[in-house]
């Protein structure tokens, strides 16, 4: 055994240990420090900014490309679209993603999507406008060949906001934040109706970590929006507390071959079947919790559920897949 375990010590000699050793000094660092940059923004927010009084949304300058066409479309829909840990920012959707967006767009015409809120951030600050750690983040990001490896460092540091969203401690906080940042970003997209005869369609739509984030604020939209809230999960990772007991509906579709979204299902113990009382569990009770089989999606990649490869015996791509089964739940207009 101890041959063994020389053995592997002496390949991963050099850069490989480095990154290993790095990594995980990272870990221990960001497990400590990941709670502070939360409270900081909790401290430098007025009572207007945390709902606590009324005042109009920002207006930011958008990036998504469905903002100059709206002008003449009754739009009563926003789709909230909330990646990965894998991201860096918010502008760094993949090539699937874009076009499973675009097309929910043309076959929904009502609908706006908000393509460019940073789930792993308080404030919605991509890791570039991170002062101190922003050069790491980017070589991390655009590091080519084997040392592509290296944006484990990335998904790391938002594994840690994941675990804040999922937190009873801060988690309260960090909704209240990602919730304002959807707001900005919803109004900017197209103005937000203040006064609407019928709620407003407000769908958000999520992968990997970004689904534990948006149910995180859905209690807070809930109080601040007049909106029907719809979360739809792709392979989602989530406890079983935020957000269950404000969704209108949770649908959570999940691949046969994505074991990381089982994870969630033997950590958290809101997700257990005997924690009958939990959120969760109350949601699946009540027929507003939905679990759908996608497919053979993996978790991410080509084969994931935003990937470009074709389905094996089929003329259709994953992300056509994913997007089919998205189109046929009973959460759009009719109009």
């Amino acid at each position: 055994m101890l041959k063994f375990v020389e053995r592997i010590l002496r390949r991963m000699r050099g850069d490989t240990l480095k990154l290993f050793i790095l990594a995980g000094v990272l870990l221990l660092v960001w497990g400590t420090i990941a709670p502070i940059g939360t409270m900081v923004w909790w401290l430098s927010q007025s009572a207007g900014s945390l709902g606590l009084k009324k005042q109009e949304p920002k207006r930011l300058q958008s990036n998504n490309p469905s903002g100059k066409k709206l002008a003449k479309l009754a739009i009563d829909c926003y789709i909230v679209y909330l990646p990965g840990v894998g991201d860096f920012s918010s502008n760094q959707l993949s090539p699937g993603e874009e076009f499973f967006l675009n097309r929910l767009e043309q076959l929904h015409p009502n609908c706006v999507t908000v393509r460019d809120v940073f789930p792993y951030s308080v404030a919605s600050k991509d890791l570039g406008g991170e002062r101190l750690l922003a050069p790491l983040w980017q070589a991390a990001e655009k590091a080519d060949g084997w040392f592509k490896n290296a944006d484990i460092l990335i998904k790391i540091r938002n594994l840690w906001r994941f675990a804040i969203s999922a937190d009873d401690r801060y988690g309260t906080v960090y909704g209240q934040g990602i919730a304002e940042a959807i707001i900005e970003r919803m109004h900017t997209v197209h103005p937000i109706p203040q006064s609407p005869r019928q709620p407003i369609q407000l769908i958000l739509l999520g992968t990997s970590g970004g689904v534990q984030v948006a149910l995180g604020a859905v209690p807070y939209l809930h109080d601040r929006l007049p909106a029907k809230l719809t979360v739809v999960s792709a392979g989602g990772a989530f406890d079983g507390e935020a957000g269950f007991n404000s969704a209108e509906q949770v649908y959570h579709l999940e691949g046969q071959r994505d074991w990381v979204a089982d994870i969630p299902r033997v950590v958290f113990s809101s997700r257990w079947g005997w924690t009958i009382g939990s959120p969760f569990n109350q949601s699946k009770q009540q027929g507003r919790y939905h679990f759908l089989e996608s497919g053979p999606h993996t978790h991410d990649g080509d084969q994931g559920y935003f990937g470009q490869a074709i389905v094996n015996g089929t003329k259709t791509t994953y992300v056509q897949l994913t997007l089919q089964q998205v189109n046929q739940l009973p959460i759009w207009s009719k109009k």
